[in-house]
């Protein structure tokens, strides 16, 4: 025993740092090991943890769900209208971005596109009528991820929207988006001027009938080739589109020479879709959204399928849990804003954009876009360390997302709320900030993490789920 006390003291220190401190003053080594308490230090929720980590049946279901998503082949099949193709959209329905919200509560951005599209549809004449039907009850709000589709920031559709159509070849489902505007005033970012109606009308009337004329010539367009190799020239395919909006272009160009539609409208739409390096945006979510949607429904998966939200709060569903969602409040984006902004304008985290980071793209997918902290912060070597993070909360790696720099590796890709409760690791997204008043648009964008609560909620309800099912099973 004597010995042992002459020997150099080592001590990994579990806790307060000032223990270690201590230590070092003394002399001694102390390494100091980070830790907290599972799923938040939520105690019910660290129960449910303890109850679904190494059960075999939650790790079939996430093979079945994983392989699902792996498989599934996301296609852009034409354009259609929101009123039509998205089912269960009403006449007087509007869709949004994240969890359901109501108007009371919706933020400035998304009341802001909300009256912005009820005088797009000609349901008011002036923003103040259009402001008393939105809080009168007659209008339906739901979320977009409610009725198989996405939308980014305050990602409001409503039925006479022209919308993607995306359809996995493998399972057959089909996901949509609405059509990217562009930057500056815009409707995603709650602006409702003339401008913008003017501009929504003219997609409405001249963009969507010749898009659709030129996929219809070019046939199918698979989605995963044009993002893989996207990820190669640069992107992520959320924030950082310069390469996946080119390819695009490059697939559009030779179908539009030849669909026949007037040479005016053909030039007015390729200038638009040029110029606009974020308009594969809309398509990355709506792939991606297709992909999560494969492997949805699977009973005892721990599988997140969708992270979203609405200015308010942040939801995210479990493949075991079904249409069920699991909020906390929306946290706030810390990056660059642009000149004469700063954390007091922005508005809390927005959109169904983190579908990209849900699939493993966007935020997962960083090594393969380090120019990309130039607009959100941060260095190459951070972009790279949080791709490599997230591959400690995965299922997997997709190995047709491949990153160079991390030499063709696959992105991490899959996120097992089992795994973010018990690691302490939330999912990174890298994500645009509105301005929280509606109209002034986008001011800045940067990086935030989904809330540590969703997913403390999401697995007590799993657990709770299960529970239920296995004594229903035992039953004669």
């Amino acid at each position: 025993m004597v010995d042992v006390f002459r020997q150099e003291l080592r001590v990994i220190n579990v806790g307060v740092s000032g223990f270690a401190e201590a230590i070092r003053h003394a002399g001694g080594h102390a390494l100091d090991l980070e830790w907290a308490p599972p799923a938040g230090g939520d105690l019910g929720a660290s129960h449910a943890l303890a109850r679904l980590i190494n059960r075999a049946s939650v790790e079939e279901a996430n093979r079945k769900a994983f392989a699902a998503y792996l498989a599934s082949h996301p296609v852009l099949d034409g354009i259609g209208t929101a009123g039509t193709e998205l089912p269960g959209m009403g006449e007087r329905m509007i869709l949004h971005a994240g969890p359901p919200v109501a108007w009371e509560q919706m933020c400035g951005p998304m009341q802001g596109a909300i009256t912005g599209a009820i005088l797009y549809e000609g349901w008011a004449q002036d923003r103040a009528s259009a402001m008393r039907l939105a809080a009168s009850g007659e209008i339906t709000f739901a979320p977009c991820h409610d009725h198989n589709a996405v939308g980014p920031m305050a990602g409001v559709i409503s039925p006479s929207m022209p919308v993607w159509i995306v359809t996995n070849r493998e399972g057959g489902n089909r996901a949509y988006s609405n059509l990217n505007e562009g930057l500056g005033k815009v409707l995603r970012f709650g602006a409702d001027s003339a401008e913008v109606i003017d501009r929504l009308k003219w997609m409405q009337r001249v963009l969507a009938p010749t898009l659709a004329a030129v996929v219809a010539r070019l046939g199918s367009l698979e989605l995963k080739p044009l993002i893989a190799q996207a990820l190669h020239m640069g992107d992520e395919v959320h924030n950082r589109n310069v390469a996946a909006s080119s390819l695009l272009l490059k697939k559009l160009v030779p179908a539009a020479l030849s669909s026949g539609r007037p040479q005016a409208d053909l030039a007015d739409v390729l200038a638009f879709i040029a110029a606009n390096d974020h308009f594969f945006l809309n398509l990355s979510m709506a792939a991606c959204k297709s992909m999560m949607d494969a492997a949805a429904n699977i009973a005892g998966s721990s599988m997140v399928t969708a992270m979203c939200r609405n200015g308010v709060e942040f939801g995210i569903r479990l493949s075991g849990t079904g249409g069920a969602w699991f909020t906390a409040p929306a946290p706030q984006v810390e990056g660059l804003f642009f000149s004469g902004y700063g954390p007091q304008d922005a508005a809390r985290d927005l959109g169904d954009s983190a579908i990209t980071e849900t699939a493993g793209v966007g935020g997962f997918a960083m090594a393969a876009a380090p120019a990309i902290v130039q607009f959100i912060g941060g260095s190459p070597r951070d972009a790279l360390a949080h791709t490599l993070r997230m591959a400690h909360i995965t299922l997997g790696r997709n190995n047709t997302f491949t990153l160079p720099s991390l030499d063709f590796a696959g992105t991490p890709a899959c996120i097992d709320a089992r795994k973010v409760a018990d690691t302490g690791i939330a999912p990174i997204i890298n994500t645009g900030i509105a301005h929280k008043k509606a109209g002034i648009g986008q001011v800045g964008a940067g990086i935030t993490h989904a809330p540590m609560e969703c997913f403390a909620k999401a697995l007590t309800a799993l657990s709770s789920k299960l529970g239920v099912d296995e004594q229903k099973e035992d039953r004669p």
